[in-house]
């Protein structure tokens, strides 16, 4: 557990007032263990307020819902740009994707673009997204191969749709259901460890990547330490860091990995396992947004190594217009081959190319 900020507020207390903060903590972090448990059996995520003094950093310290930014949209990628592949959407059916904004609206931000599935698809493609890839995650076991086939099925409807897998990490018959959906022709797993509380060198998430290593599917997985928030089901600083996904890269050396977010918070430590590991790949998802304060990420490497950044943007699940950090991307004027290749380029090399 860190306990970082709890430190950093109690600066200059006595040390016996410290060490007793410090074991509040620590009680307090086993009774989030608990109710974590208890959230897998329920539907929507259940809110914890236990972790309120020691967690949260991008979302206000624990001050969350964040304001939305009401900034105007454009009507259409801008002409300018070359074409473009959203390679991070999200998608759930109808009642799980209601739940999801109910959580953001109380814990994270205002949902600007409230879509069901079909409506996220036709709305990005209909503006001049050349193609989207369909993201998604089971909060609970026995629920994977439902929600892999709704994916499935809407990518069916429309070829210039590309959908990932999902699957609990420690749920029975993981490697079956990776099989699955690959015969449904998903391109890869989502997983995300805030979610599916679970660290990413477990020996749980282990399963999953294993199999997908060796059917050949890319894992995109949400293994970055921000946004924290109190009531996410586990301490995402306790169970996420560079140095836990740099044990997957080595102990799976031809798993081609994704870490949205630019691996936020620990921009410079992503930045350095980019350069050591070929199969390490970062998204973009809200880091160009200026949305969250005191995120400093690394914009070098969007033309230092633009063939393992891909584009990405949380759609429909954002506080801010849908088109903004494009409109970042256009202003940052980018070497044309460095932002063709991260607009379109990698995710194409990632989930297309390297599959066909």
């Amino acid at each position: 557990m860190d306990l970082r900020p709890l430190l950093e507020a109690s600066r200059g207390a006595p040390h016996a007032r410290v060490e007793a903060l410090a074991l509040a903590a620590r009680r307090a972090q086993a009774r989030h263990v608990e109710h974590a448990r208890a959230a897998r059996e329920l539907e929507d995520l259940v809110p914890c307020g236990c972790m309120a003094l020691v967690m949260a950093d991008w979302l206000a310290g624990g001050r969350a819902p964040l304001a939305a930014l009401g900034d105007e949209e454009g009507a259409r990628v801008d002409a300018e740009l070359p074409p473009v592949w959203d390679a991070h959407v999200h998608v759930f059916p109808d009642r799980l994707f209601q739940a999801v904004w109910r959580w953001f609206a109380e814990h994270g931000w205002p949902i600007r673009y409230p879509l069901l599935a079909p409506e996220v698809a036709s709305f990005l493609l209909s503006r001049g997204v050349e193609r989207a890839v369909l993201l998604h995650y089971a909060h609970k076991p026995g629920i994977a191969r439902s929600m892999n086939t709704f994916v499935a099925e809407l990518c069916g409807a429309d070829p210039r749709l590309i959908g990932l897998a999902t699957v609990l990490p420690g749920e029975p018959g993981v490697a079956d259901i990776v099989a699955e959906a690959a015969r449904l022709g998903l391109r890869g797993i989502k997983l995300h460890c805030h979610v599916q509380a679970f660290a990413p060198d477990s020996e749980e998430a282990a399963e999953v990547l294993g199999a997908a290593e060796q059917l050949d599917m890319p894992v995109v997985i949400h293994a970055g330490r921000e946004p924290r928030s109190p009531a996410l089901p586990v301490d995402t600083y306790a169970v996420c860091a560079a140095e836990r996904t740099e044990r997957v890269l080595r102990r799976f050396p031809r798993l081609r990995v994704c870490v949205p977010h630019f691996g936020g918070d620990e921009f410079d430590d992503y930045a350095e396992l980019l350069d050591r590991f070929d199969n390490l790949y970062l998204d973009t998802t809200m880091m160009l947004s200026g949305f969250f304060t005191g995120a400093d990420v690394p914009v070098r490497l969007l033309s230092a190594r633009p063939e393992r950044i891909l584009y990405g943007t949380d759609f429909p699940n954002i506080p801010y217009a849908w088109d903004r950090e494009l409109r970042v991307l256009r202003d940052l004027r980018l070497p044309d081959a460095a932002l063709g290749q991260v607009l379109a380029g990698t995710a194409r090399d990632l989930f297309v190319k390297a599959q066909s």
